[in-house]
């Protein structure tokens, strides 16, 4: 399996979730979901994370971050390294508590806030846990209501959004999240690209322009392939077959090489395709990289016929 792609800034916000391994409770107990949340208040402390809201279920947990300082790895490090060192201490037992890495998809706070924290609050209701989303207790829904908000959560951002008057704004809000119960709505977060950003066309483009555009592609990240538009083995296949028509032989080293370059899949993905292993398809291509190397009229014809046919974007039209 992959690695999700993190893409950090200073001002991010994030909707993070993480579930028990072997989808098992990760909160046994109240005292286990306060012991959560007095690592969300140290995660404030230390590295500035402002939590939006939060939503601690039975064997996994959703939170709405923002990240001043852009360091959302090391915030999400201190809350589940640490809640899972006090788990595993309190019930004497060892081994991973998470399972995998937690989910970060990057949001585009004006166009998804209100909704992103109505999705969290609601997600008790959903599971029918409740009936009504203020019936249950580990979520950030009552500070929006009424109730004090401790130092470290953060309302006024999306109660913003519902007019000026802070009362007016609570009841507001609370309108808004009661016209979605016993709604069937489609998932938002089905909404996002590649699980990894939610956003207006301008703000995935604009993240992709400045924070994607240029990186060399990492077959271990899939999200990273789809976002920079990188193109399917089987069309790069193709295309090499079409620059060197009268060679099958160059025309599939060729495809090899292009695709182990070009489009950040797995080597199983393109051995799949070449009838060959994974450690076939890296020798493969190297041997065609000391060919190019030796051949320059080869090489032009590979890294610009080919790769045009396929519009690469010039910064992966990189030569030797």
């Amino acid at each position: 399996m992959g690695r999700p792609l993190r893409i950090e800034y200073p001002g991010a916000f994030y909707h993070v979730t993480s579930r028990g391994n072997e989808q098992k409770d990760i909160f046994k107990s109240e005292g286990d979901r306060e012991k959560f949340l007095t690592y969300l208040e140290s995660a404030a402390e230390r590295y500035g994370a402002i939590f939006h809201a939060y939503c601690l279920m039975s064997n996994h947990y959703h939170l709405m971050i923002e990240t001043p300082e852009g360091n959302l790895s090391r915030i999400m490090k201190h809350i589940n390294n640490s809640y899972t060192n006090y788990f595993n201490v309190k019930r004497k037992r060892a081994g991973h508590l998470l399972q995998g890495r937690y989910k970060a998809v990057l949001v585009e706070a004006d166009a998804y806030a209100a909704e992103l924290s109505r999705y969290i609050h609601l997600n008790p209701v959903r599971a029918k846990m409740v009936a009504l989303p203020e019936e249950y207790k580990w979520s950030s829904y009552r500070f929006y209501l009424e109730n004090p908000a401790p130092p470290w959560l953060s309302t006024g951002f999306v109660l913003g959004y519902f007019g000026a008057d802070p009362g007016k704004q609570r009841v507001h809000y609370r309108d808004y999240i009661l016209e979605a119960v016993g709604k069937k709505s489609p998932d938002l977060l089905s909404g996002s690209i590649a699980s990894t950003i939610l956003g207006s066309d301008d703000f995935v483009r604009y993240i992709k322009e400045t924070y994607l555009e240029g990186l060399a592609p990492d077959r271990d990240i899939p999200a990273l392939r789809e976002l920079q538009g990188r193109p399917d083995i089987g069309k790069i296949k193709a295309a090499a077959g079409e620059a060197f028509p009268d060679s099958g032989r160059l025309a599939r080293a060729a495809g090899i090489y292009l695709c182990h370059r070009f489009s950040g899949a797995r080597l199983q993905e393109i051995g799949d395709l070449f009838g060959l292993s994974p450690s076939g398809v890296t020798q493969a291509g190297k041997r065609f990289d000391e060919a190019l190397k030796k051949d320059k009229v080869l090489e032009k014809k590979v890294l610009e016929v080919a790769p045009r046919k396929l519009d690469l974007p010039l910064a992966q039209r990189r030569t030797h």
